[in-house]
């Protein structure tokens, strides 16, 4: 019989399957294996307290048992316990804008973490401290998910520039946006498909990556829906298809 090993880790629930009568398999982002898929068993019964803590949003410390030495191996292993550290669902599911964002912000992280098992700290951290904003309603739901979407780009290594040439590091502000390049680009450097977004909309996101929330607060709605399609069109670059979720969001 092989061995069983336990561990310990805290984690996001980003979203839920049925599986059989009663189980659900849970995908989780963790902070210290990445992204997870456990099943969790009985949790589907009307009575159960431990599915209740397994919900989208839900921050939880969670024990898994699984086969051999490691986490993610052979088979899935079991989710056997959970504590909630923190239920952001709470705040967010009863606000459809706030759900919507939310919804693309569990997506982007799962999308971003293609490889079970793999640490992924830095996303794990935006995506709780995004949640967290999220559920407190400190901004509006659109902006927090566009600050996010910005983010988990630039630590994945795909940080746009909103000011410098992204090809030839002239400083700017330059006029020119063009997602394959990375972001804004000069005169001499512009390319076929290239577009000329106001200067409002690059400041916002400026602002929004770098988390001057005073700037994004005061920004107004126009240059928010311009900004906003740009970073859909930038992320929708980068990972070669869209968020089946973003397409939700109130804008």
């Amino acid at each position: 019989m092989d061995a069983m090993s336990l561990f310990r880790d805290d984690g996001i629930v980003l979203r839920t399957q049925k599986l059989g009568e009663a189980d659900r398999i849970i995908t989780l982002l963790t902070r210290g294996h990445g992204r997870v898929r456990a099943v969790a068993r009985g949790v589907r019964r009307t009575k159960s307290k431990f599915g209740a803590r397994l919900e989208p949003f839900s921050h939880v410390d969670v024990q898994f048992f699984s086969k051999g030495s490691e986490l993610i191996g052979r088979g899935l292993p079991l989710c056997t316990q959970s504590e909630t550290i923190a239920p952001y669902g709470g705040g967010i599911v009863t606000d459809y804008a706030r759900y919507t964002a939310g919804t693309a912000m569990l997506e982007t992280a799962e999308r971003f973490t293609d490889h079970e098992g793999e640490p992924a700290v830095q996303q794990y951290l935006l995506l709780v401290g995004g949640l967290r904003t999220l559920a407190r309603g400190e901004h509006a739901p659109h902006l927090v998910l566009d600050a996010f979407l910005l983010r988990s780009l630039a630590v994945n290594g795909y940080a746009p520039s909103f000011t410098d040439c992204a090809k030839c590091g002239m400083p700017g502000p330059n006029r020119f946006f063009s997602v394959a390049s990375g972001g804004s680009v000069c005169v001499d450097c512009r390319v076929p498909g290239s577009v000329v977004p106001s200067p409002q909309a690059l400041e916002l996101l400026g602002a929004l990556l770098t988390g001057d929330w005073g700037t994004a607060d005061a920004c107004e709605a126009r240059y928010v829906r311009e900004g906003s399609g740009l970073v859909s069109a930038y992320l929708h670059w980068h990972l070669e298809r869209g968020l089946r979720s973003l397409r939700y969001v109130e804008k």
